[in-house]
């Protein structure tokens, strides 16, 4: 027979790893790409042969230039998650941006992780950044990218009560930290690949630019950037990630 005691410390036991449980499941959900329990997002479509090609923490004045000159030498359009603060101290190359036929969206101000922010932040976060691309550019801003991913119910509620499309990803590498750009290329691709043949089209994230750095040193990114254009650029078609709405 099980003692009170022995019971009791049982269910006190199982209630501690439940919660630890929907703790870890809750972690997941906030962060990892994938998941839906927190709300839905572009990521994807089931259109295998299309590639978006997106790039965040930008403008950065010493590597987003010749990005976008190697980006037009290939003729693909990308989509850049903008940070506002850095926007708004570069207007004149966001403005290159987007007159190069690519997609601007919503990264937020400074980058914080939103699944630990107070409602009223995300909104000043999301809200701000919006009114400065908005201002610079003379048209809104319908695209949003979380940092890290990182979200919970509220914050997407909040960007789509500001007219912006939540968005995030099927294909990323720690290329801000990598130095290799064949190593950032050789692992996007087994992801490339492996996704094209479950029938799905890629939404790819390199970085222009560092949250903690303005002028972080992105050449890697960007030569990964061509490897891989030079692989797929003939036989995939590239499309900015609004064409997936």
């Amino acid at each position: 027979m099980i003692s009170p005691i022995a019971a009791g410390l049982g269910a006190g036991l199982g209630v501690a790893a439940g919660a630890g449980l929907a703790g870890g499941v809750l972690a997941y959900a906030s962060l990892w790409p994938g998941s839906r329990i927190f709300g839905s997002a572009i990521t994807a479509p089931a259109r295998p042969g299309e590639l978006a090609l997106t790039f965040d923490d930008g403008p950065n004045a010493s590597w987003t230039p010749p990005l976008l000159d190697l980006l037009d030498q290939f003729s693909v359009r990308a989509t850049f998650f903008l940070l506002g603060s850095r926007a708004a101290a570069q207007p004149d190359l966001v403005r290159r941006i987007s007159r190069a036929g690519h997609a601007v969206g919503n990264h937020t101000w400074s980058h914080p992780n939103l699944a630990r922010t107070r409602a009223r932040r995300v909104r000043d976060e999301l809200a701000r950044t919006s009114d400065a691309l908005g201002q610079i550019l003379g048209q809104p801003i319908t695209l949003f990218r979380p940092p890290f991913g990182s979200r919970r119910p509220a914050v997407f509620r909040i960007a789509r009560e500001l007219g912006l499309e939540p968005v995030l990803w099927n294909a990323m590498t720690s290329d801000w930290s990598e130095p290799s750009a064949l190593r950032i290329a050789a692992r996007l691709q087994r992801k490339i690949d492996r996704i094209q043949r479950h029938g799905r089209a890629v939404n790819i994230v390199l970085h222009d630019g560092g949250h903690l750095d303005p002028a972080a040193n992105r050449e890697p990114s960007v030569s990964a950037a061509r490897l891989l254009l030079e692989r797929y650029a003939k036989t995939h078609r590239f499309v900015t990630v609004d064409a997936w709405i």
